[in-house]
């Protein structure tokens, strides 16, 4: 009998899905470009010449723009699936709990924002980082996942941009440290080869570049960039006051000067590192430009989590509830996008996946809890728009991967005025983000208890929401 229920719910999952909406631009379906980068913070984007000329300028800035886990493969697979964490059960980047061998064990792969667009008539790639410890132990080296027609990924050394191997289609192909194999590069030729082949059929491309992700290794032609350049001393830069944070905050010490040191080098490789990206960018906007394609081309740019600098006595890391860690750049160009414009209203990475399907004119499963974004894409504000973006964080269960954070469970609330959490050790937050945008003021045990009830009943529906629940949850006021 259970077996017999396992099927059953296997085949729900590949049912086909309801038609979507026709595409944004009208009847011929657009090519649509997602460059995810690894562990970029927001507000950083202005040092790329690239990324800011051809997107920022030429497309639409989302300033509160949030992922669903600030750690990359729940977060990833958030992407994949437009789901909460809660809901694909990938929770930390790690086996038994997380990691791709998590995502392959339950099935999730046979659903995915590439299956979607593929089902709908896309040539789909992916190329570059996929989900944490792929392929692990769960599959052969050279197995793709369904849903990708392109597939270039690395499964040795990816992090170190050089030495590594990649999986092309089924064939793994080994990289070394020459200035031509740099990991950023070498996407570039691939994805040109990818648009070039795609000739009249529509194409969906998933780039995910490794920069900034420590230890962050640049191009040799950029290793002398930014020389002087520092980590952002905000007003949470090293927190002097954290007497009213939980226990976990309160443990950690006030950085060093010598730590402070190390986190300006740390932020200078990143920079240097995010210019092989920048390069990339600009090698994609070539590439649709002289295929004729640029115009009829959607391109998202942003990241799988935030990163700290220093902030809140954080030397470097993500995991955490703060801005920092949770809100992550998205800019988006392409046909009848307003160029050089900004949303403020709440948006989140499960959001990316229905945005596609309906640009493409694919269809979207039943279980997907994210919004399309196509309204902001036509400047037109939506009629009715989420007042709740829920963020989750469980500790890894291997003791190693556990000592990476020191922060304990949590599930998290973020509005458009508050930031509100609950750990699992009893402890809560609470942020006034009108009055403190950089959370130095716990106001958990001074709030008015009215607002207090009402951010824990708004935190509880989105936790327990599924499917087409969490858009109801999600309006909650």
């Amino acid at each position: 009998m259970f077996k017999g229920l396992c099927r059953a719910a296997c085949l729900l999952l590949l049912l086909p899905a309801v038609s979507g909406p026709s595409p944004v631009s009208g009847a011929a379906r657009p090519n649509i470009v997602l460059v995810l980068v690894d562990d970029l913070e927001s507000g950083t984007l202005g040092n790329f010449p690239n990324i800011t000329h051809h997107l920022v300028r030429q497309g639409t800035s989302f300033e509160r723009f949030f992922v669903t886990n600030s750690w990359c493969c729940p977060s990833r697979s958030s992407i994949l699936r437009s789901q909460y964490v809660h809901s694909h059960g990938v929770l930390t980047n790690t086996a038994p709990e997380g990691g791709f061998e998590k995502f392959h064990r339950n099935g999730l792969e046979r659903s995915t924002i590439g299956t979607w667009m593929q089902a709908a008539g896309y040539r789909t790639g992916l190329m570059g980082k996929f989900l944490n410890h792929y392929p692990g132990q769960a599959t052969e080296p050279t197995y793709v996942p369904p849903g990708w027609n392109d597939w270039r990924v690395p499964v040795r050394n990816l992090y170190e941009e050089y030495g590594y191997r990649l999986n092309e289609n089924g064939t793994l192909v080994d990289y070394g440290w020459a200035e031509r194999d740099y990991l950023s590069d070498v996407l570039a030729g691939k994805v040109r080869d990818f648009v070039t082949a795609a000739a009249d059929q529509p194409f969906f491309l998933y780039l995910a570049p490794i920069a900034p992700h420590n230890p962050a290794n640049p191009a040799v032609r950029h290793a002398g960039a930014f020389p002087g350049a520092q980590a952002p001393r905000t007003p949470n830069f090293n927190q002097l006051d954290v007497s009213a944070e939980p226990q976990w905050l309160r443990a950690l010490p006030a950085v060093s000067e010598q730590a402070i040191d190390r986190i300006d080098e740390r932020y200078r490789a990143r920079l240097r590192a995010m210019l092989g990206v920048d390069d990339l960018v600009g090698s994609v906007i070539a590439t649709l430009r002289e295929t004729g394609k640029l115009d009829d081309t959607y391109i998202f740019f942003a990241s799988d989590n935030g990163f700290h600098l220093g902030s809140h006595r954080l030397k470097q890391g993500k995991t955490t509830p703060f801005e920092e860690a949770i809100r992550v750049p998205l800019v988006v160009r392409g046909p009848g996008v307003p160029a050089g414009a900004t949303v403020r209203e709440l948006t989140a990475t499960v959001d990316l996946g229905p945005t596609f399907a309906e640009l493409g004119g694919a269809g979207v499963p039943v279980f997907a809890e994210g919004r399309s974004l196509t309204p902001f894409l036509r400047g037109q504000p939506p009629g009715r728009w989420r007042k709740n973006v829920l963020i989750e964080f469980n500790r890894p269960l291997n003791r190693m991967s556990a000592r990476q954070t020191p922060v304990p469970d949590y599930k998290a609330l973020r509005t458009a005025d508050h930031t509100f959490v609950r750990y699992d050790t009893g402890e809560t937050q609470l942020y006034d983000l009108n009055q403190d945008p950089y959370q130095l003021r716990n106001l958990a045990g001074t709030a008015p208890i009215p607002l207090v009830l009402n951010l824990q009943a708004r935190l509880t529906g989105m936790q327990t929401c599924s499917g087409p629940s969490c858009r109801v949850a999600d309006l909650r006021e």
